[in-house]
């Protein structure tokens, strides 16, 4: 149920959809006695649109989450396993083509294959399945094949491809890789995606260190400049409010450690101040 009503309230969520549908709606009541109210609505869904698709609104709301987590520090030593979220092939077009389909997030495959290589003995699991039938093949089934093509040897990779977000991400990673005491694994997902991945992997203690890769920002320069064009704007204004409302939504739902979860200090344990989860 969570799923569906995830997926439901996420389309409206995004400001894309929403602002059309203010816009649609509008204009059908221009057809009525409520035509002023009509033509007011038009007007602001398309005011809203040119804001959201060309004003640096979209790196504004995205540079927070990006910068929460800060790259990866090898100093700590060579980590025993790698958990890389989906979200970086499209099955939909992966099958049909016979090729992996890979879109912006491409660097989560690429730093997969990178840490793989860097840390020979460490395990590699990769999380993605079909986000809208389970039972078919998912994005883990064509990660797979492309990680051996890349030099990647299969025994080395453990496929999970039932999940459908990141909830499921985290329990069934969770449940093959049954992490030992003292071993150190680490979560390889999108900059802007990681304070709700840890989250949630710690919510069900599950101790990864964040790996975060596909950052969409430049740093402090980036928001300062507006959008070339209203596509690449709403998208990126789309990528963050969802991935806000995410948060929220996955804390008040109990799925999540914390409203905004950030770095750990030292010795300080999550675990033990939660109830279980409920899964």
């Amino acid at each position: 149920m969570f799923f569906v009503v995830s997926k439901v309230f996420g389309f409206f969520v995004q400001p894309s959809n929403l602002f059309l549908c203010v816009g649609i709606l509008g204009l059908v009541l221009t057809a009525t006695r409520r035509a002023r109210a009509g033509r007011a609505l038009m007007a602001a869904g398309l005011l809203l649109l040119a804001v959201a698709g060309l004003s640096p609104l979209g790196n504004w709301l995205i540079e927070p989450l990006e910068n929460r987590f800060p790259p990866w520090n090898p100093a700590g030593g060579a980590p025993d396993g790698i958990v890389v979220l989906g979200g970086a092939i499209s099955p939909d077009v992966s099958f049909p083509r016979a090729q992996a389909g890979l879109n912006e997030a491409a660097e989560r495959v690429t730093a997969a294959v990178e840490l793989a290589r860097r840390y020979p003995a460490a395990r590699l699991l990769y999380s993605g399945g079909n986000p809208w039938r389970r039972a078919a093949p998912g994005e883990a089934d064509v990660a797979v094949a492309l990680l051996e093509r890349m030099g990647v040897a299969r025994e080395r990779i453990i496929v999970e491809n039932k999940s459908r977000n990141t909830v499921e991400n985290a329990v069934y990673s969770l449940e093959l890789a049954a992490p030992k005491p003292g071993e150190r694994w680490l979560l390889v997902t999108s900059a802007y995606h990681m304070p709700r991945s840890i989250g949630i992997f710690r919510r069900l203690g599950f101790d990864v260190e964040a790996y975060p890769v596909d950052w969409r920002t430049a740093g402090d320069e980036g928001p300062l400049f507006p959008f070339d064009s209203v596509g690449s704007g709403l998208r990126r204004t789309d990528t963050a409010v969802r991935e806000w409302f995410g948060l929220v939504a996955y804390f008040v739902t109990g799925r999540c450690s914390a409203l905004f979860p950030a770095p750990l200090c030292p010795g300080s344990d999550v675990r033990f101040r939660l109830p279980p989860a409920p899964y």
